[in-house]
């Protein structure tokens, strides 16, 4: 039996070994995702870009934005003159959160009163919006407690009407912060990609196992025929998930798109698109349906934990945030969250859209450069 077995085993591992992409399968790429993907998973919350609108423009108030930024968690990104361009950088994601500071903040102080600040932060991730919300307390409480010490200092220990600063909170889009306003689109965009990535990966790659594709390649059918006939159905299988999965976030989650409707789905085609012109590449280059499924497993992993749906893409090292350009879950979920919840079109929405487009664009050439009709 112990013969019989190691025979088997000798066997396996050497047909394993043999083929190449089992190869990369199984040592390469858990190594590479593993280098890649364990330096951009983290959940804290830093690089907070931070917009300023000082209208006090005093020594008060100028300590309050060091304190902001000497926390380590906020950068001083834009300082604004006026209210009109809060709602503009928030829009386009420029700034995550954006501080005013009244003309009378210094005043207050220094006549003993207390004084207001204003916090608007982005609700669209409502978790980070949380976090950034008790970042802002923890510093304005340091800052109160500093200034307890020097009034004190100044009136030689008097405990009578010692002025603090007190901070609102405002938080647009998503006002109480609930998080099935973030997750539910997220989780759109995933089923999105899982469905149409798995389904088409082995379109080609079954056709060359039930012997089917010889008899293709004596048809007079183009290849880009070809590849239009493989990709087209499940282009559309994708927009009926999708209308699907929209009627249950509505009726059930209570999820309102702020935005065009139109924009979202023509955009969400591109998406699409993408993601099968990947697929479709996975399934050109495998010789079987394992190895299409095992390749499209591998690139899903990265895809979705790179695409900001659980960690912030402004955390994640510089250089990952440049790999992550070529994932179009990325750029989608900006399209996503900035159509149903701030209700932005395409004059705020056309990077992540231009960049999206592109990757379609090459990954759908790619595939129909790589298909041969011969064998």
């Amino acid at each position: 039996m112990l013969l019989r077995l190691r025979q088997m085993l000798v066997k396996e591992f050497l047909q394993i070994l043999r083929d190449p992409r089992m190869r990369m399968v199984v040592f390469a790429m858990p190594v590479l995702q593993m280098a890649v993907i364990a330096f951009a998973l983290t959940t804290d919350v830093t690089h907070i870009n931070l917009a300023v609108l000082d209208r006090d423009r005093s020594p008060s108030s100028r300590r309050v934005i060091e304190a902001f930024t000497a926390a380590g968690y906020f950068n001083h990104t834009i300082s604004l003159d006026n209210e009109t361009g809060i709602r503009r950088l928030l829009d386009n994601g420029t700034v995550s959160a954006a501080l005013s500071i009244p003309a009378e903040f210094g005043s207050n102080l220094k006549a003993g009163r207390n004084a207001e600040l204003q916090l608007i932060v982005d609700g669209t991730v409502s978790n980070n919006s949380a976090i950034i919300l008790d970042y802002a307390n923890q510093i304005i409480s340091e800052y109160n407690g500093i200034l307890r010490i020097k009034y004190l200092q100044r009136t030689r220990g008097s405990m009578l009407e010692i002025p603090f600063v007190e901070i609102e909170h405002r938080s647009w889009f998503n006002p109480n912060l609930e998080s099935r306003f973030y997750y539910v689109p997220s989780m759109i965009a995933v089923v999105l990609m899982v469905v149409s990535m798995l389904l088409s990966s082995i379109a080609i790659v079954r056709e060359k196992e039930i012997g089917t594709v010889e008899q293709i390649m004596v048809t007079p059918i183009r290849k880009i025929e070809f590849i239009l006939g493989k990709t087209l159905p499940y282009w559309i299988t994708g927009f009926i998930t999708m209308t699907l999965m929209f009627i249950i976030a509505i009726l059930i989650f209570g999820i309102r798109v702020n935005g065009s409707w139109f924009l979202l789905y023509v955009l969400a085609g591109v998406y699409l698109a993408g993601n099968l012109g990947i697929a479709l590449l996975i399934s050109t280059t495998a010789y079987t349906q394992q190895q299409a499924l095992l390749t499209a497993f591998l690139v899903l992993t990265p895809n979705v934990l790179l695409s900001g749906f659980i960690f912030p893409v402004r955390n994640m090292p510089i250089i990952v945030q440049y790999i992550d350009w070529l994932n179009p879950m990325r750029w989608f979920l900006e399209i996503m969250h900035g159509i149903i919840a701030k209700g932005s079109g395409l004059d705020i929405l056309w990077p992540a859209a231009l960049a999206q487009t592109a990757l379609a664009l090459v990954f759908l050439c790619t595939a129909s450069v790589k298909f041969r009709k011969t064998l």
